[in-house]
């Protein structure tokens, strides 16, 4: 029960990396917020979540194509007395494609959807963080930060902001008990990782199970992650334990990256 009396906004957390953090911190014993779009899934989620801590999970509804909108959520949900312990920075990536194929509307709005919306749940949560003298800021991004993917060219470059944003915000905020991290999946079972490898298919005629092997192959352990080793890593930074861990990228990917 390392989260005991620990409160999470778990963003994202209707599926996949999201679901799956917020599930386990809620087995750990954190009491969850969960955040996305939709709400239909989003009560599904909330029934999904341990309370045998005694925990009142709850929701919000946003949209992360919409900044302005998030931030008028954000604010409201401040100013109701909710101060968050931990933020999971979490949400879907752009559709792939090479770079040079990317209009400026891909950029502007996955510039958006990423760095802005990160921002404004990160400027309106730090400083309910550093009155309780306790903040993780962790942001959900990719591998392509150390090494960028073929075919996935605006990821690539808003990922690359983030963690640059993320390091600075270290930086910043290390003297108020509030450290910011990157965990970067690597190929995961997720639903985004099926939306490639459909978008794959379509454009070249390589099969979705084609697909996912060649995905494995690249891994030295010869598999992809599942959801909840990325959740894992999640969850230790979000802990006590990682009290001294600070401004980091922390790969999730079996190895799959060649650098260090």
């Amino acid at each position: 029960m390392e989260l005991e009396g620990k409160h999470a906004l778990v963003c994202g957390s209707t599926q996949g990396i999201g679901l799956s953090t917020a599930q386990l911190m809620a087995l750990r014993g954190a009491t969850i917020t969960l955040m996305a779009r939709n709400e239909d899934k989003l009560k599904a989620a909330l029934t999904s979540l341990d309370c045998s801590n005694n925990q009142n999970h709850d929701y919000l509804v946003a949209d992360f194509s919409n900044p302005s909108d998030l931030e008028k959520t954000i604010i409201k949900f401040v100013a109701a007395g909710n101060t968050p312990h931990i933020l999971v920075n979490n949400t879907g990536g752009p559709k792939g494609g090479p770079i040079i194929d990317a209009n400026l509307e891909e950029f502007t709005s996955t510039f958006n959807q990423h760095l802005i919306c990160n921002h404004i749940l990160a400027q309106n949560l730090y400083k309910g963080m550093a009155e309780m003298g306790y903040g993780r800021i962790i942001n959900v991004i990719s591998t392509s930060v150390k090494q960028p993917l073929n075919g996935l060219g605006v990821s690539n470059t808003i990922r690359g902001a983030v963690a640059n944003w993320s390091k600075t915000l270290a930086n910043e905020l290390g003297h108020l008990n509030i450290t910011v991290n990157n965990v970067l999946p690597g190929a995961t079972n997720t639903s985004r990782l099926t939306d490639i490898a459909k978008g794959k298919e379509i454009k070249t005629g390589q099969s979705v199970d084609t697909f996912f092997k060649s995905m494995a192959a690249l891994s030295p352990m010869q598999r992809i992650a599942e959801p909840k080793e990325i959740a894992e890593a999640i969850s230790f930074l979000a802990s006590p334990r990682a009290s001294y861990i600070n401004g980091i990228n922390v790969p999730v990917d079996g190895g799959r990256t060649k650098s260090l």
